[in-house]
């Protein structure tokens, strides 16, 4: 787990603990800017951006190595105190399944409890994903708007509930594409990790 900071909290209360999933390649303001509102509205004390580990049975040229791609994180994540990057994933079986990094985190980290951070697309496939009722049933599920998933309260069981952060609309993949054309799109991305891919040449 890297640059970590505990907030203080009340005696028995439980640090709330916003779980960031994906692969992060590469981490960009959409992605701070989202767990930045969380944090800041009071959904949660901190978030984990939680850094999936490249899948041994599933090919994809275009994601980068696990530590690079933990590396950005950590530099886009480590002047904010409510942000940690976190590799605990590396560490599980492979393929990595959320409800067992949940679990796995639970038994580990005892004083907190976890929300999960999905987007709106996500949350419209989650029925597909492996034990999904256990996941709703023992944590927390936040699900942020995507542009062309539309979000019904009535929708929504218990534990689950969106969250009205402002849509913005940048993903990895544009960035990589961008990138291999040639463009300078450093605004988009945190300094560090704009001069970690200009230094390592990364996504030519």
């Amino acid at each position: 787990m890297a640059n970590l900071q505990l907030p203080t909290m009340e005696k028995d209360t439980k640090i709330r603990t916003g779980i960031f999933g994906g692969t992060f390649n590469p981490i960009h303001i959409g992605h701070l800017a989202l767990a930045n509102y969380l944090c800041e509205y009071g959904e949660v004390d901190e978030v984990w951006f939680m850094v999936s580990p490249l899948n041994p049975f599933k090919r994809n040229d275009t994601l980068l190595d696990d530590h690079i791609r933990l590396k950005m994180v950590e530099a886009a994540t480590k002047d904010y105190p409510h942000f940690s990057a976190s590799d605990f994933e590396f560490r599980l079986p492979k393929p990595s399944y959320t409800v067992t990094t949940l679990n796995r985190l639970t038994e580990n980290y005892p004083e907190r409890e976890f929300y999960l951070i999905i987007g709106a697309d996500n949350w419209s496939a989650f029925e597909r994903w492996k034990s999904p009722e256990e996941i709703i049933n023992r944590y927390h599920v936040l699900v942020y708007p995507r542009k062309g998933f539309p979000l019904s309260q009535k929708t929504f069981p218990p534990h689950v509930r969106p969250v009205d952060t402002p849509l913005l609309e940048i993903s990895s993949t544009f960035i990589r594409h961008a990138i291999h054309e040639g463009k300078d799109i450093r605004y988009f991305l945190h300094p560090e990790v704009f001069r970690i891919i200009q230094e390592k040449n990364l996504y030519k």
